[in-house]
């Protein structure tokens, strides 16, 4: 499942929804390119893995809000959300082995 996000909406369909499904959260922007790199893999992983996680982009752009409160310093940044709380997190665009690892060794924490 994959969600668009915006500051407003952060609290209830990030850290809400994360007490009852971990929801990792894509921080880009459009003029990114790694991040247009990164975003199709987040997505087909998301879709493969249905159920296991949500996936909530952020466009950082229009959304400086929470970009800023969670230190994301460069993107794309990759934060996976449980109970509220960041539990584990990468910045850069990785090869899609190296998240579908990062995801398995998260998603049981």
């Amino acid at each position: 499942m994959q969600i668009d996000v915006s500051d407003a909406e952060f609290g209830k369909k990030v850290l809400k929804k994360s007490e009852e499904i971990p929801v990792v959260v894509d921080f880009w922007a459009p003029w990114c390119s790694p991040c247009l790199l990164l975003s199709p893999v987040l997505e087909r992983l998301a879709e493969e893995n249905e159920g296991k996680f949500v996936l909530a982009k952020i466009d950082v752009s229009d959304n400086k809000e929470n970009a800023t409160k969670y230190g994301v310093l460069g993107i794309p940044a990759v934060k996976m959300f449980k109970n509220g709380e960041v539990v584990a997190e990468f910045t850069g665009a990785l090869p899609e082995n190296e998240v579908k690892q990062w995801l398995e060794e998260n998603l049981g924490k």
